[in-house]
């Protein structure tokens, strides 16, 4: 399936009924008065966020949708049926906002997660609803309200633990594939990677993450070049990142250091909130290297970028070094939402008291 992260909807909500003018006539009963009833309530749109929902895709190919509209009320008082409410699946992730406003209406994470785009017009009222001591056979009835329009802009944001960052060809599909059950493609030439990937991570004893994989980047991303950093924005729900770096570039003609500030500088561009994640730098590709001289050279990449974070030195095609790295990083998000418990617990805490 094609993998499609925004898309623009229209959303109309259903109209509410008219109420209705009617009067009370049986035999015996003379004057019987209004018994006319009110319209029904339109129908809402919703959108509904479902687990087997991947992609924006559906909705490059239908872009507006209608909920029913309510009936109209009918005599002896009875009210109109209420349209049905229109429930729209989304993908888990996706942010809503309004077009026309600019307005963010809400951001659906979790199964189940309903959001209100458009609400239903209200029905209109019957005749009965006009009667008065001095109007004792009213005619008038009340239209029913329109159901709000809406132009949206559903914005897809991939829901994971760990994100890669990378150059093109750094490997970082291969990690992915050494370390979890998705698939990427992988191929020896840049850009095999054309959208996001997401994998499960197990490290036993249901003990897992989703890792996510993005398009390499490369100098200029950020004005264009390449696939430009439009896929950044998959990165921002991430806890980690993982910087992979290939550090055997200079066998194929690139410079590592050079490409791993590159990716820094796009990344920084586009987001310092993003730039100020969490981030471990991963040199790739060490199977490249005779054993005796890996250490050395992960050594003098380190000086060279002179970087102070945690270092882990890998292959990812032979998975050499791949385990402890996912160890480490399940660890790491377990630390974390230990923490998160704990000031929740304290926060709770201070409320009581």
């Amino acid at each position: 399936m094609k993998f499609i992260d925004e898309a623009d909807i229209r959303v109309e909500a259903g109209s509410g009924g008219d109420g209705c003018v009617s009067f009370r006539r049986e035999k015996f009963i003379p004057r019987g008065g209004p018994d006319g009833g009110d319209g029904g309530s339109g129908g809402s749109v919703y959108l509904v966020a479902r687990e087997g929902v991947n992609t924006l895709a559906d909705f490059r190919v239908r872009r507006r949708f209608r909920a029913e509209s309510g009936r109209g009320g009918s005599g002896k008082d009875m009210t109109g049926a209420s349209g049905a409410d229109l429930l729209i699946e989304v993908a888990k992730g996706t942010e809503v906002r309004d077009l026309d406003t600019g307005e963010s209406l809400g951001d659906l994470t979790h199964e189940g997660e309903r959001l209100l785009v458009a609400k239903g017009g209200q029905g209109g009222r019957g005749n009965t609803r006009f009667k008065t001591s001095v109007n004792r056979a009213p005619r008038q009835f009340g239209r029913g309200g329109a159901g709000e329009v809406r132009h949206l802009q559903l914005a897809l944001k991939l829901l994971a633990d760990v994100g890669l960052l990378g150059a093109p060809n750094a490997g970082k599909s291969t990690l992915t594939r050494a370390i979890s059950a998705a698939r990427p493609k992988v191929a020896g030439y840049p850009f095999t990677t054309l959208h996001p990937q997401l994998g499960v991570v197990s490290v036993g004893n249901d003990r897992s993450f989703v890792i996510a994989d993005i398009p390499g980047l490369i100098e200029g991303a950020a004005s264009g070049a390449g696939l430009g950093i439009r896929f950044l924005k998959h990165l921002e729900r991430t806890r980690l990142l993982l910087h992979v770096v290939d550090a055997c570039a200079e066998l194929t003609g690139g410079n590592a250091v050079d490409l791993h500030r590159a990716v820094e500088g796009e990344v920084g561009q586009y987001s310092e909130l993003l730039a100020n994640r969490p981030r471990w730098l991963v040199l790739n590709k060490l199977d490249l290297l005779p054993p005796e001289k890996r250490e050395a050279r992960v050594a003098e990449l380190v000086r060279e970028l002179d970087w102070h974070g945690p270092v882990y030195a890998i292959s990812a095609l032979t998975a050499e070094g791949t385990k402890r790295l996912a160890q480490d990083a399940m660890t790491f998000l377990e630390s974390e939402d230990r923490e998160k418990k704990r000031a929740g617990d304290a926060s709770a805490s201070g409320h009581g008291a």
